[in-house]
Protein backbone atom coordinates (compact mmCIF):
# COMPACT_ATOMS: atom_id res chain seq x y z
CA UNK A 1 0.00 0.00 0.00
CA UNK A 2 1.29 3.13 -1.12
CA UNK A 3 2.07 5.78 1.70
CA UNK A 4 -0.54 8.48 1.50
CA UNK A 5 -3.33 6.07 1.20
CA UNK A 6 -5.69 5.22 3.70
CA UNK A 7 -8.44 2.49 3.49
CA UNK A 8 -11.93 3.22 2.55
CA UNK A 9 -10.74 6.89 1.80
CA UNK A 10 -12.31 5.70 -2.29
CA UNK A 11 -15.28 4.49 -0.82
CA UNK A 12 -18.74 6.00 -1.84
CA UNK A 13 -20.60 8.33 0.65
CA UNK A 14 -24.34 8.45 0.89
CA UNK A 15 -25.81 11.95 -0.62
CA UNK A 16 -26.70 14.38 2.60
CA UNK A 17 -29.44 16.77 1.90
CA UNK A 18 -28.50 20.35 3.41
CA UNK A 19 -31.52 22.80 4.26
CA UNK A 20 -31.91 25.70 1.76
CA UNK A 21 -31.37 29.09 2.86
CA UNK A 22 -32.85 32.23 1.84
CA UNK A 23 -30.87 34.99 -0.42
CA UNK A 24 -29.85 37.37 2.87
CA UNK A 25 -32.06 35.54 5.18
CA UNK A 26 -29.69 32.50 7.63
CA UNK A 27 -31.20 29.81 9.56
CA UNK A 28 -32.55 30.24 12.78
CA UNK A 29 -29.85 27.47 14.04
CA UNK A 30 -27.15 29.13 12.72
CA UNK A 31 -26.77 32.47 13.27
CA UNK A 32 -24.04 33.82 11.02
CA UNK A 33 -22.02 37.02 11.13
CA UNK A 34 -21.17 39.45 7.90
CA UNK A 35 -17.82 40.22 6.92
CA UNK A 36 -17.76 43.46 8.62
CA UNK A 37 -18.65 41.67 12.25
CA UNK A 38 -22.62 42.43 12.53
CA UNK A 39 -25.11 39.88 13.03
CA UNK A 40 -27.50 39.06 9.90
CA UNK A 41 -30.56 37.25 10.00
CA UNK A 42 -33.96 39.00 10.16
CA UNK A 43 -33.41 42.17 7.74
CA UNK A 44 -29.58 43.21 6.74
CA UNK A 45 -28.15 46.28 8.23
CA UNK A 46 -28.83 48.95 5.25
CA UNK A 47 -25.50 48.89 3.20
CA UNK A 48 -23.69 45.28 4.15
CA UNK A 49 -23.28 42.87 2.33
CA UNK A 50 -26.36 41.32 3.06
CA UNK A 51 -28.41 42.16 -0.04
CA UNK A 52 -31.79 44.69 0.03
CA UNK A 53 -33.59 45.79 3.36
CA UNK A 54 -36.84 44.17 3.61
CA UNK A 55 -39.14 46.62 1.90
CA UNK A 56 -42.52 45.65 4.27
CA UNK A 57 -39.32 46.83 7.29
CA UNK A 58 -39.73 50.45 5.78
CA UNK A 59 -36.10 50.87 5.28
CA UNK A 60 -34.38 53.38 2.59
CA UNK A 61 -33.66 51.54 -0.54
CA UNK A 62 -30.04 51.41 -1.62
CA UNK A 63 -30.69 54.91 -4.12
CA UNK A 64 -31.99 56.77 -0.76
CA UNK A 65 -28.59 55.60 1.21
CA UNK A 66 -26.84 56.60 -1.51
CA UNK A 67 -28.09 59.68 -1.82
CA UNK A 68 -28.17 60.62 1.71
CA UNK A 69 -24.61 59.54 1.68
CA UNK A 70 -23.30 61.47 -1.05
CA UNK A 71 -25.44 64.57 0.34
CA UNK A 72 -23.20 63.98 3.50
CA UNK A 73 -20.38 63.93 1.93
CA UNK A 74 -20.85 67.32 0.20
CA UNK A 75 -21.74 69.16 3.07
CA UNK A 76 -18.38 68.08 5.22
CA UNK A 77 -16.24 69.09 1.90
CA UNK A 78 -18.20 72.53 1.91
CA UNK A 79 -17.07 72.83 5.62
CA UNK A 80 -13.58 71.76 4.75
CA UNK A 81 -13.39 74.37 1.50
CA UNK A 82 -15.01 77.18 3.98
CA UNK A 83 -12.79 76.46 6.69
CA UNK A 84 -9.72 76.36 4.21
CA UNK A 85 -10.93 79.71 2.64
CA UNK A 86 -11.62 81.27 6.08
CA UNK A 87 -7.91 80.49 6.80
CA UNK A 88 -6.93 82.07 3.83
CA UNK A 89 -8.39 84.98 4.36
CA UNK A 90 -7.06 85.66 7.68
CA UNK A 91 -3.18 85.04 6.05
CA UNK A 92 -4.06 87.24 3.24
CA UNK A 93 -5.52 89.86 5.41
CA UNK A 94 -2.48 89.92 8.11
CA UNK A 95 -0.18 89.84 4.81
CA UNK A 96 -2.19 93.31 3.46
CA UNK A 97 -1.47 94.62 7.03
CA UNK A 98 2.14 94.05 7.31
CA UNK A 99 2.11 95.65 3.66
CA UNK A 100 0.06 98.94 4.75
CA UNK A 101 2.65 99.02 7.55
CA UNK A 102 5.65 99.72 5.46
CA UNK A 103 4.42 101.67 2.73
CA UNK A 104 3.19 104.36 5.54
CA UNK A 105 6.63 103.99 7.51
CA UNK A 106 9.07 104.19 4.75
CA UNK A 107 9.83 107.06 1.89
CA UNK A 108 9.11 107.14 -1.48
CA UNK A 109 12.32 105.90 -2.58
CA UNK A 110 12.53 103.46 -0.48
CA UNK A 111 8.58 101.92 -1.02
CA UNK A 112 9.59 102.11 -5.11
CA UNK A 113 12.47 99.84 -4.54
CA UNK A 114 10.67 97.24 -2.37
CA UNK A 115 8.01 97.26 -4.78
CA UNK A 116 10.25 96.92 -8.00
CA UNK A 117 11.74 94.41 -6.10
CA UNK A 118 8.96 92.43 -4.88
CA UNK A 119 5.92 93.43 -7.96
CA UNK A 120 3.84 90.43 -6.54
CA UNK A 121 3.35 92.59 -3.74
CA UNK A 122 1.69 95.48 -5.20
CA UNK A 123 -1.19 93.44 -6.39
CA UNK A 124 -1.77 91.60 -2.94
CA UNK A 125 -1.70 95.01 -1.30
CA UNK A 126 -4.39 96.42 -3.98
CA UNK A 127 -6.46 93.36 -3.66
CA UNK A 128 -6.37 93.62 0.28
CA UNK A 129 -7.26 97.39 0.16
CA UNK A 130 -10.09 96.21 -2.46
CA UNK A 131 -11.32 93.69 0.59
CA UNK A 132 -10.76 96.41 3.72
CA UNK A 133 -12.72 99.24 1.95
CA UNK A 134 -15.59 97.32 0.12
CA UNK A 135 -17.89 97.76 3.22
CA UNK A 136 -17.33 101.55 2.98
CA UNK A 137 -20.74 103.46 2.42
CA UNK A 138 -18.91 105.37 -1.11
CA UNK A 139 -15.56 105.24 -2.72
CA UNK A 140 -13.27 108.09 -2.52
CA UNK A 141 -12.09 107.46 -6.66
CA UNK A 142 -16.14 107.80 -7.15
CA UNK A 143 -16.10 111.29 -5.96
CA UNK A 144 -12.71 111.80 -7.66
CA UNK A 145 -14.48 110.76 -10.38
CA UNK A 146 -17.89 112.35 -10.60
CA UNK A 147 -15.71 115.98 -10.10
CA UNK A 148 -13.45 115.30 -13.41
CA UNK A 149 -16.66 114.84 -14.88
CA UNK A 150 -17.41 118.55 -14.22
CA UNK A 151 -14.29 119.69 -15.77
CA UNK A 152 -13.88 120.61 -19.17
CA UNK A 153 -12.77 117.09 -21.58
CA UNK A 154 -9.68 119.40 -22.87
CA UNK A 155 -8.05 119.30 -19.11
CA UNK A 156 -4.84 116.87 -18.10
CA UNK A 157 -4.94 115.27 -14.76
CA UNK A 158 -2.07 113.26 -13.08
CA UNK A 159 -3.09 111.17 -11.08
CA UNK A 160 -0.35 110.12 -8.78
CA UNK A 161 -0.99 106.99 -6.63
CA UNK A 162 -3.22 105.60 -9.63
CA UNK A 163 -3.15 102.01 -8.74
CA UNK A 164 -4.83 100.26 -11.27
CA UNK A 165 -5.35 103.48 -13.33
CA UNK A 166 -9.58 102.63 -12.85
CA UNK A 167 -9.56 107.04 -12.61
CA UNK A 168 -8.00 107.07 -16.56
CA UNK A 169 -10.58 104.89 -17.65
CA UNK A 170 -13.50 106.43 -16.53
CA UNK A 171 -13.21 110.31 -17.14
CA UNK A 172 -13.04 112.07 -20.33
CA UNK A 173 -9.87 113.96 -19.90
CA UNK A 174 -6.58 112.81 -20.41
CA UNK A 175 -5.04 111.31 -17.49
CA UNK A 176 -1.22 110.43 -16.66
CA UNK A 177 -1.08 107.79 -14.29
CA UNK A 178 1.79 107.26 -11.38
CA UNK A 179 2.40 104.65 -9.18
CA UNK A 180 5.02 102.34 -7.40
CA UNK A 181 3.97 99.38 -10.38
CA UNK A 182 2.63 100.21 -13.86
CA UNK A 183 -0.47 96.86 -13.47
CA UNK A 184 -2.37 98.76 -16.05
CA UNK A 185 -1.46 100.08 -19.77
CA UNK A 186 -0.16 103.70 -19.33
CA UNK A 187 1.03 103.60 -16.23
CA UNK A 188 4.19 104.99 -15.11
CA UNK A 189 6.43 103.24 -12.31
CA UNK A 190 8.25 106.58 -10.31
CA UNK A 191 8.49 107.71 -6.50
CA UNK A 192 5.77 110.55 -6.90
CA UNK A 193 7.82 113.28 -5.80
CA UNK A 194 9.82 112.47 -9.59
CA UNK A 195 6.97 112.15 -12.16
CA UNK A 196 8.50 112.75 -15.53
CA UNK A 197 6.36 115.73 -16.20
CA UNK A 198 6.87 119.35 -16.78
CA UNK A 199 6.64 122.14 -15.18
CA UNK A 200 3.00 123.83 -14.95
CA UNK A 201 1.91 121.12 -17.64
CA UNK A 202 -1.16 119.71 -15.84
CA UNK A 203 -4.58 121.34 -14.64
CA UNK A 204 -5.71 118.91 -12.27
CA UNK A 205 -3.25 116.82 -9.51
CA UNK A 206 -5.67 114.17 -8.09
CA UNK A 207 -3.81 112.57 -4.94
CA UNK A 208 -6.95 109.65 -3.65
CA UNK A 209 -5.33 108.14 -0.54
CA UNK A 210 -2.25 108.40 -1.97
CA UNK A 211 -0.52 110.26 0.61
CA UNK A 212 1.46 107.40 1.98
CA UNK A 213 5.09 107.49 3.34
CA UNK A 214 6.74 109.52 5.73
CA UNK A 215 7.80 112.31 3.02
CA UNK A 216 4.61 112.87 1.68
CA UNK A 217 4.90 116.37 1.47
CA UNK A 218 7.62 116.01 -1.32
CA UNK A 219 4.34 114.34 -3.48
CA UNK A 220 2.75 117.74 -3.00
CA UNK A 221 5.25 119.52 -3.53
CA UNK A 222 5.95 117.79 -6.96
CA UNK A 223 2.23 118.44 -7.47
CA UNK A 224 2.80 122.28 -7.36
CA UNK A 225 5.31 122.05 -9.66
CA UNK A 226 3.33 120.59 -12.49
CA UNK A 227 0.20 122.25 -11.80
CA UNK A 228 -0.37 125.60 -14.19
CA UNK A 229 -1.25 128.83 -11.88
CA UNK A 230 -5.13 128.04 -11.28
CA UNK A 231 -5.36 124.66 -11.47
CA UNK A 232 -6.76 122.06 -9.54
CA UNK A 233 -5.04 120.06 -6.46
CA UNK A 234 -7.81 117.03 -5.04
CA UNK A 235 -6.96 115.47 -2.19
CA UNK A 236 -8.89 112.43 -0.61
CA UNK A 237 -7.68 111.22 2.42
CA UNK A 238 -8.83 108.47 5.41
CA UNK A 239 -9.74 110.66 8.00
CA UNK A 240 -8.26 108.99 10.54
CA UNK A 241 -5.12 110.26 9.76
CA UNK A 242 -5.81 113.41 11.15
CA UNK A 243 -7.64 112.24 14.20
CA UNK A 244 -6.35 113.79 17.19
CA UNK A 245 -8.42 111.07 19.23
CA UNK A 246 -9.27 107.72 18.42
CA UNK A 247 -12.79 107.07 17.22
CA UNK A 248 -13.05 111.29 16.58
CA UNK A 249 -15.43 111.77 13.68
CA UNK A 250 -14.66 112.67 10.07
CA UNK A 251 -16.01 115.92 10.48
CA UNK A 252 -14.17 116.63 13.82
CA UNK A 253 -10.93 115.35 12.81
CA UNK A 254 -10.88 118.65 9.80
CA UNK A 255 -11.33 120.53 12.74
CA UNK A 256 -7.85 118.66 14.56
CA UNK A 257 -4.84 120.57 15.21
CA UNK A 258 -3.05 117.70 12.13
CA UNK A 259 -5.81 119.14 9.34
CA UNK A 260 -5.21 122.91 10.16
CA UNK A 261 -1.68 122.43 10.06
CA UNK A 262 -2.02 120.33 6.59
CA UNK A 263 -4.02 122.84 5.25
CA UNK A 264 -2.27 126.04 6.31
CA UNK A 265 1.28 124.07 5.30
CA UNK A 266 -0.82 123.78 1.36
CA UNK A 267 -1.35 127.57 1.44
CA UNK A 268 2.24 128.79 2.34
CA UNK A 269 2.66 126.43 -0.72
CA UNK A 270 0.38 128.53 -2.81
CA UNK A 271 -2.50 126.70 -2.82
CA UNK A 272 -6.06 128.52 -2.08
CA UNK A 273 -8.39 126.17 -0.20
CA UNK A 274 -11.74 125.92 -2.06
CA UNK A 275 -13.35 123.37 -0.13
CA UNK A 276 -13.86 120.79 2.57
CA UNK A 277 -16.22 118.30 2.44
CA UNK A 278 -16.26 115.48 5.55
CA UNK A 279 -19.67 114.15 5.10
CA UNK A 280 -18.12 110.51 4.41
CA UNK A 281 -17.36 109.21 7.74
CA UNK A 282 -14.12 107.38 5.80
CA UNK A 283 -12.49 109.65 4.11
CA UNK A 284 -12.30 113.53 4.15
CA UNK A 285 -12.21 115.52 0.70
CA UNK A 286 -9.84 118.97 -0.01
CA UNK A 287 -10.09 121.16 -2.80
CA UNK A 288 -7.50 123.46 -3.59
CA UNK A 289 -6.42 125.80 -6.24
CA UNK A 290 -3.12 126.95 -7.13
CA UNK A 291 -2.84 130.39 -6.70
CA UNK A 292 0.73 131.33 -7.10
CA UNK A 293 3.21 130.74 -9.36
CA UNK A 294 7.05 129.41 -7.71
CA UNK A 295 5.81 129.21 -4.11
CA UNK A 296 8.33 129.33 -1.40
CA UNK A 297 7.48 125.65 -0.37
CA UNK A 298 7.43 125.29 3.95
CA UNK A 299 10.09 123.00 5.58
CA UNK A 300 9.14 119.51 7.08
CA UNK A 301 8.61 120.70 10.05
CA UNK A 302 5.62 122.69 8.84
CA UNK A 303 4.42 119.44 8.12
CA UNK A 304 1.96 117.29 10.46
CA UNK A 305 3.39 113.91 11.17
CA UNK A 306 0.26 111.89 9.77
CA UNK A 307 -1.25 109.17 11.66
CA UNK A 308 -0.68 105.98 9.35
CA UNK A 309 -3.98 104.29 8.15
CA UNK A 310 -4.61 100.75 9.69
CA UNK A 311 -7.45 98.20 9.11
CA UNK A 312 -9.25 96.31 10.94
CA UNK A 313 -8.85 92.64 11.31
CA UNK A 314 -11.61 90.96 9.12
Amino acid sequence: MDLLEVPAWDCELPAVEYPAFQTGKPCKKQKSRTQDGHQAGGKDRPGSAGGQPHPAAGGATDPEIEAQLAKHHTSRRKEGSGLLEQMRARLSGGHFRWLNEQLYTTTGDAALEFMTQNPSHFNEYHKGFRQQTSSWPARPLDAAIARLKQLPASYKVADFGCGDAELAASVPQHVSSFDLVATAPGVIACNMAHVPLGDHSVDVAVFCLALMGTDYPSFLMEAQRVLRLGGFLWIAEVSSRFQSDQGQTAAASTRSNAAGKFVKALQISGFKLRSTDARNKMFVVWELLKAKQGASFPNTSAWPALRACTYKKR
